[in-house]
């Protein structure tokens, strides 16, 4: 019934350091775009892989304030091939990783950023003995 997972939907302040962030620093393709009722920028679609994408809204005015144990959103994760690799990209584009490449509880290697408008990014490798993989 259910294929997967089809996009993840973002409002961002800066859509312009959204697009250089998720394209020029991770490396996403921008797909495309769409506008509303007044033909006014909308959303721009990211694609992650084949039918996958982060959806981008134009920003708001308030920024939701993170907290502790909120229900809610809490973040996405991005697979990777390697995650020592990753990791050293997003420091020579002069981000600061939150969590370095640590291997979590979950057998998985992991380190973490977040993007301009402060969503946590996941960014896994997976390993064999995963529950990922063997489920």
């Amino acid at each position: 019934m259910i294929k997967g997972i089809g996009h993840l939907a973002l409002t961002v302040q800066n859509m312009d350091k959204s697009l250089q962030f998720y394209c020029d620093i991770l490396g996403f393709e921008r797909a495309f775009e769409i506008r509303d009722d007044e033909n006014n920028p909308w959303i721009e679609y990211i694609k992650v892989a084949p039918g996958q994408f982060i959806e981008l809204f134009y920003g708001r005015q308030n920024k939701h304030q993170e907290k502790s144990h909120e229900i809610g959103f809490n973040h996405f994760c991005l697979e990777v091939d390697d995650i020592n690799k990753v990791a050293n990209h997003l420091k020579t584009k002069g981000l600061t990783l939150d969590v370095e490449p640590t291997k979590g509880k979950d057998n998985n290697y992991q380190c973490w950023i977040k993007d301009p408008d402060g969503n946590r990014i996941e960014f896994m490798q997976m390993e064999p003995a995963s529950p990922h993989m063997n489920c």
